[in-house]
């Protein structure tokens, strides 16, 4: 009986906000050479990240069967998928419902494709993604220009090695010359293609209209619950450093497998403060992807007012207090951080963040402070407005922000997730 061949297929998709201008690439790799044998991509008009990397799945599980004549026998192909959407993998795995009504018939295309005993699915982190991620992009750059994309535009060849993490895949059997035949079709099918339809209006999300720009999207998480939560205590970066509480941990859960089932955060970047990271680590472990501090996202040092409620405050440094909430540039008793002080500090940050992450959605898991502060500066909104905002524990809020400055207030106190 004749070995199976066997295939890695490598596919990546994304937008340019969320919804927003996307794009889909697949390769399609010979695990012993290395050597790329098929490459896809498409510029898909407006669609959501997920949307894209299913449809680079199917592009890719297309492109393999495409190499093979007699691809749908059963035995005659063995397929790993390799994919940086843990969302995609685990839905496709068949270890996560798929709840999305645009999922559930793109999931059911990708299955027709090749006999499920045929396809094993593994997720990557994205730095081992980066040719399909490349195609993706130059999919969206084309389409940005009114082109479709085409294989010409890819730096790529069908003689480019691997790494050797791909080279220590299982062997490929069957005569070499298979490959390289199928490969010319699929590229011949591939290149014959129509072009994709003009973008849509964009829907409603946390995307943005394409003629806008691609923003950097922030979707603002304030972290779960500890013990002083309740208690409504000051609680900032200059005493102690408490745990999230039962209660915070459950709330971090549920925001996880929230932000799992809509799929649109690409990267995690979090407080140093350890009821941060332990929310952002739950987050993280359903997505797949890592974390990454930013010492700039860390709540407001309140001084001596440190494990206080506001009763006792008043009691003890009412004269302070009163100074304090009449202007941002006063800070609590004992050399806390005024809100001027963050606000310059969180400003820095926000500058930073959005020049690394344009075109992304990024989660930051932070504090009141920081999220109250980066809504009352896109709003525009004088200091005082920070004491007229609700900020409840594990909501998210969302802000965009474009290349020429202007910002768009997305979300605010949004606890839909632990209902």
């Amino acid at each position: 009986m004749p070995q199976p061949r066997q295939f890695v297929i490598e596919a990546d998709g994304g937008s340019r906000g969320n919804p927003g201008p996307a794009g889909y690439g697949a390769v399609v790799i010979d695990p012993v050479t290395g050597e790329t044998l098929a490459e896809a991509a498409e510029y898909i008009g407006v669609a959501t990240n997920n949307v894209a990397e299913y449809k680079g799945l199917i592009a890719g599980l297309k492109a393999a069967k495409a190499l093979v004549p007699d691809a749908s026998a059963d035995g005659a192909l063995q397929v790993r998928v390799r994919m940086d959407s843990k969302l995609v993998v685990e839905q496709m795995s068949g270890r996560w419902k798929i709840k999305h009504p645009d999922m559930k018939p793109l999931a059911a295309e990708a299955a027709r494709i090749l006999p499920a005993s045929a396809v094993t699915y593994e997720w990557i982190p994205r730095e081992k993604n980066k040719h399909a991620d490349r195609l993706a992009n130059e999919a969206m750059d084309a389409g940005k220009r009114g082109k479709q994309w085409e294989p010409s535009a890819s730096t790529a060849s069908l003689d480019t090695p691997r790494s050797p993490a791909a080279s220590a895949l299982p062997p490929v059997s069957g005569p070499p010359g298979d490959a390289a035949a199928g490969a010319a079709k699929a590229r011949a099918a591939l290149a014959s293609r129509p072009a994709a339809a003009s973008p849509a209006a964009p829907q409603a999300g946390w995307g943005a209209a394409p003629d806008l720009g691609a923003p950097a999207t922030f979707v603002l998480l304030r972290h779960g619950e500890t013990a002083l939560t309740p208690e409504k205590r000051f609680s900032g970066s200059g005493g102690g450093d408490p745990e999230l509480s039962a209660a915070g941990r459950h709330q971090a859960e549920c925001i996880a497998r929230s932000l799992a089932d809509r799929g649109t955060v690409e990267e995690i970047v979090s407080s140093p403060l350890r009821r941060c990271r332990e929310t952002a680590a739950a987050v993280a472990a359903r997505l797949g992807l890592e974390v990454r501090i930013e010492e700039g996202l860390r709540e407001t040092d309140f001084g001596a007012w440190e494990g206080l409620t506001f009763a006792e405050v008043r009691e003890r440094y009412g004269a302070d207090l009163d100074a304090w909430l009449a202007s941002a540039k006063v800070a609590p008793t004992g050399g806390g951080e005024s809100f001027a002080e963050v606000a310059r500090r969180v400003s820095a940050t926000r500058d930073r963040l959005t020049t690394r992450y344009a075109g992304r959605t990024v989660l930051l898991v932070t504090h009141v402070t920081p999220i109250k502060t980066l809504v009352r500066l896109a709003l525009g909104a004088p200091p005082e407005a920070m004491f007229r905002m609700e900020l409840s524990a594990a909501s998210v809020s969302a802000v965009a922000y474009y290349a020429d400055g202007n910002a768009s207030v997305r979300l605010l106190n949004d606890t839909s997730h632990l209902r």
